[in-house]
């Protein structure tokens, strides 16, 4: 899924700046691309908050932003980093790495399930456990999948679904152990 956010050149010369842009509603960010040095922006603080209320829980990762200047200069990038404010939970600063099309990426991709009222250890008592929530996983930018699905309908009490059990496109490579557990139905 691809988002368009709007993004400001900045000077980052000090936290004051920093401070400053926080209090008139912006929050600053970095752009990092390979090889080159991370270049500072900041967008408007409604913006991101739009996004992340808007995207289903855990899918930031796997989002692709359309960073667009004001010189219509349009970038493609992932999340790397996002910094929250303890006490609100207020973004607070945002690091981005640009995807370039012949570049593998590291990406952290969420787990979804389906059929879990109908699973099997769930109706004889059991409760389903989430081990992982995402799977860290390896390819280029036009290959980034949205979310992996698990049907946990046959998973019994003191059964899992492991990584191996996922359908991974072969363009992407999964950067954790096939036999590590991703779901299991426990008593």
């Amino acid at each position: 899924m691809d988002v368009e956010v709007e993004v400001f050149s900045r000077d980052a010369k000090n936290k004051g700046e920093a401070k400053k842009l926080r209090r008139e509603g912006y929050v600053p960010c970095v752009v990092y691309s390979a090889g080159a040095v991370g270049e500072n922006y900041y967008i408007k603080k409604v913006a991101i908050d739009t996004v992340i209320r808007e995207l289903e829980f855990g899918f930031l990762p796997t989002t692709v932003f359309v960073l667009k200047n004001q010189a219509g200069k349009q970038r493609r990038a992932i999340v790397k980093e996002i910094q929250y404010k303890v006490t609100s939970y207020d973004v607070s600063h945002v690091d981005f790495l640009e995807l370039i099309a012949d570049r593998k990426v590291n990406v952290k991709v969420p787990v979804q399930f389906q059929n879990v009222i109908d699973c099997v250890g769930v109706k004889a008592g059991g409760f389903l456990r989430q081990v992982l929530q995402h799977v860290q996983v390896r390819c280029l930018p036009k290959d980034i999948p949205t979310h992996f699905t698990i049907d946990v309908k046959d998973i019994d009490i003191r059964q899992a679904r492991r990584v191996v059990d996922i359908a991974i496109p072969k363009e992407v490579i999964s950067l954790i152990k096939p036999q590590d557990v991703v779901v299991t139905v426990v008593k």
